[in-house]
């Protein structure tokens, strides 16, 4: 399972989220996602850590925690939404002239 961490400051690394977590048990890994066009951190991270004892004392302990100015929201991730390929959109109606 993964950790999703929101409301992070834009500044924030990798290595410093990996810091803080590690206060609270080994992380295996941090996902730090970036805007596809501009290439900066969208504000979000998800965080692996090796035991889901780890990560529910780290999801208790930095929830609502003041981190480099901004309050984090830490929770359990979500499976992803498939986003279906395009749902092509019903028929176009046609106006109907009749006078």
């Amino acid at each position: 399972m993964s950790i999703y961490v929101g409301n992070l400051a834009f500044t924030a690394t990798q290595d410093q989220i990996t810091e803080v977590f590690a206060e609270y048990g080994a992380v295996s890994r941090v996902s730090l996602p970036t805007d596809r066009e501009t290439g900066r951190p969208r504000g979000f991270a998800f965080v692996e850590m090796e035991s889901e004892a780890d990560e529910d004392k780290a999801i208790e302990a930095l929830d609502g925690a003041e981190w480099m100015g901004r309050d984090l929201k830490v929770n359990k991730a979500r499976p992803r939404e498939s986003r279906g390929g395009g749902g092509g959109g019903g028929g176009g109606g046609g106006w109907n002239s009749r006078r």
